[in-house]
Parts: structure tokens; sequence; C-alpha cells
């Protein structure tokens, strides 16, 4: 790894989970980190929900837009954290990978969204850890 890191969250639409994890990165770890998200399949917009979830915690994720997953940001990552986006997302050798197993909040209402963004973002403190960054 570079003196900073960088990160790619993949989930299939790019629109939720993976925007979600993005955010929380950006704002537990500051610029400590280069984060990066995409989708195997990018949705037009960002999930509003997981938009409001987000928001109910500080953090504003309103600007982002959902991307494709490319060949050269992954390349370019050295973790990358999949959500469900399966074989389509590449794989380097000598990259870090984890998968992590989230519920998708696609078509979902608030109540059901807030225990994933929790969950996302105990994960996300864990891999700072990891990383050995100081925010």
């Amino acid at each position: 790894m570079t003196t900073k890191p960088s990160v790619l969250f993949v989930c299939v639409h790019n629109a939720g989970r993976s925007q979600m994890a993005a955010g929380w990165l950006r704002h537990l770890a500051g610029d400590a980190v280069e984060v990066r998200s995409a989708g195997s399949a990018p949705a037009d917009t960002i999930n509003p929900v997981a938009v409001q979830a987000m928001a109910e915690v500080g953090i504003d994720i309103t600007a982002n837009k959902p991307r494709i997953l490319d060949y050269e940001t992954a390349e370019a990552s050295d973790v990358m954290i999949t959500m469900g986006c399966g074989d389509v997302c590449p794989v380097f050798p000598g990259k870090r990978y984890e998968d992590w197993a989230l519920e998708d909040p696609a078509g979902q209402g608030i109540d059901a969204v807030r225990p994933i963004r929790d969950a996302i973002r105990t994960r996300v403190e864990t891999l700072i850890a990891s990383l050995a960054v100081t925010p």
C-alpha cells in the first residue's frame, strides 16, 4: 500500500451500501484515505432513503453520483470492499479484498435502512483501524 491507502467500495447499483460506506469512510478518516465507490450496474441516482439515513448522522452524500466499476479504478485501489456484486467484481493479485454481507437498502424504508447504515459504520471503523491511518 502507498502512504495514503485507497479503498474502493463496490455494490451492484452504487446507490446505497457503497455510497453509505464511502460517506462513512470520508467522515471518519478524513483525507487519510482515498475513497472510491462504484457499481457493476449503477443506478441513475443515489437511493434517497440512504441519503436520508446518512443525513440523520450529519453526513451529506447528496452530491455523490453512482459510477460504473471500471478496470482502472479497481486496479488502482489498495483495498476492495464488495457488497453483493458477485462475479462481476474483478480480482487482482496482491489486493486486499473483503466482502461485506449487508442487506440491500433498495426499496426499503428508513427504519430498515438505519440498521444497515449503523452496521456499515462499525465495519468502516474496523477497516480504518486495520489500515493504521490517523484521521
